[in-house]
């Protein structure tokens, strides 16, 4: 039986800006689902901000085993009762992956009830994610760290609970790090924050990135 996983992206980036359209033509949802569907184990749907209740009516995310979640510039835009809708399903069991900057969504602060800031700068710096924890089943067939060649620079303190469960650390050209790669358990669902992703970049074509979505899809479940 396949997994069901719903990859839901705001989609706000990739209608307003020509460079992120070239660089995300079918979405950032779009390129994570591409990288998914090379899996057997997998069926996989997409949604967005703009469709009815945010593409997250009940009857959609009751039939999601992981809900895959990037958004960045209108956490505010989703209702406070679809944020509670999805907190309720992972508490029911359903996993949930948000990323990038999905740690200052609704339904992330919901799930771990601190403000989940962190530091963060713009600067197209190298990012190096080690694999602290080699064993662990999202570190599946990956190398002793991935090195990305520009990213957004993210930094401590990140204000999350102390994880469960800690996969990756960053660390980027400009000297900080960041706990990259977390796990918590809430009710019967178990969440995962993976934080690169950030929309000017293609990082979501990388098999090594594509890789971990995978893995911890597998894991949510």
């Amino acid at each position: 039986e396949k997994i069901r996983v719903l990859v839901w992206n705001e989609n706000i980036h990739e209608r307003k800006s020509e460079a992120i359209r070239k660089i995300y033509p079918d979405g950032i949802h779009g390129a994570i689902a591409e990288g998914l569907m090379q899996y057997e184990d997998f069926e996989v749907r997409t949604a967005t901000m703009d469709m009815p209740e945010c593409g997250l009516d009940e009857e959609t995310l009751n039939n999601t085993d992981v809900l895959i979640w990037w958004s960045h510039i209108d956490h505010a835009g989703i209702p406070d009762e679809i944020a509670e809708r999805v907190r309720q399903r992972v508490l029911d069991g359903m996993g949930f992956i948000p990323l990038h900057s999905s740690h200052r969504c609704k339904p992330f602060m919901l799930l771990m009830g601190t403000c989940c800031r962190s530091k963060w700068r713009e600067n197209d710096e190298k990012e190096r994610i080690w694999v602290i924890e080699p064993a662990h089943p999202i570190a599946r067939d990956l190398p002793e760290y991935i090195e990305l060649a520009e990213e957004e620079t993210y930094g401590e303190r990140f204000d999350i609970p102390t994880p469960d469960e800690l996969v990756f650390v960053s660390w980027f050209a400009g000297g900080e790090v960041f706990r990259s790669g977390c796990c918590w358990k809430r009710g019967l669902g178990k969440i995962f924050y993976f934080r690169p992703g950030h929309e000017a970049y293609p990082t979501y074509y990388r098999d090594d990135i594509r890789q971990i979505l995978a893995n911890a899809a597998l894991w949510a479940k």
